[in-house]
């Protein structure tokens, strides 16, 4: 359907609004359509879960992302990423306080762009619930429920924080 690349770029625009994932959200918006996954990799993503101390590490890590005005650009050539870690390296190669920021908050590149997956997917997921004809266009292989349940729980700090980086910019 044409109407579909539409709704789930602007869906996945207003989630990554709502974290403001500094470091990898150009790389995300991107990597949804970009078929480089190999089923380990899917499996990887969807079986991501979300708990306290990682979603307490990755809002550190995107709240000092942004005061170091750290982003990198968006690849214009995906030609090169052929799995989850070559995506994941991408800003690690481009700006040379990703690593050590990462490292500071325990994640290892690919650990984080899970986490910012395993969030992105559940808040799209809630997003959903509220726009029942974007539901059609979601992967749901890529839905971890517990995930989505983690995300609701968690709403109105993610709000929360999307306000503060918004004003900060």
């Amino acid at each position: 359907m044409k109407n579909q690349p539409i709704l789930r770029h602007r869906l996945t625009h207003l989630l990554l609004a709502m974290l403001g994932c500094f470091l990898l959200a150009p790389l995300m918006v991107q990597a949804q359509d970009v078929p480089v996954f190999s089923a380990a990799d899917k499996q990887a993503i969807a079986g991501y879960n979300l708990n306290e101390d990682n979603f307490k590490r990755l809002v550190g890590a995107t709240r000092e992302a942004h005061d170091l005005h750290i982003n990198p650009e968006q690849p214009k050539d995906f030609s090169n990423v052929h799995s989850l870690d070559d995506l994941a390296n991408l800003p690690v190669a481009q700006d040379k306080r990703v690593a050590p920021l990462l490292q500071k908050y325990g994640f290892t590149p690919r650990e984080f762009l899970l986490a910012n997956f395993a969030l992105m997917n559940a808040g799209m997921a809630v997003q959903a619930k509220s726009h029942p004809e974007a539901a059609q266009y979601m992967d749901k292989s890529r839905i971890n429920p517990a995930n989505v349940s983690f995300y609701e729980a968690h709403e109105a700090q993610i709000g929360a924080l999307q306000q503060q980086l918004g004003e900060g910019q």
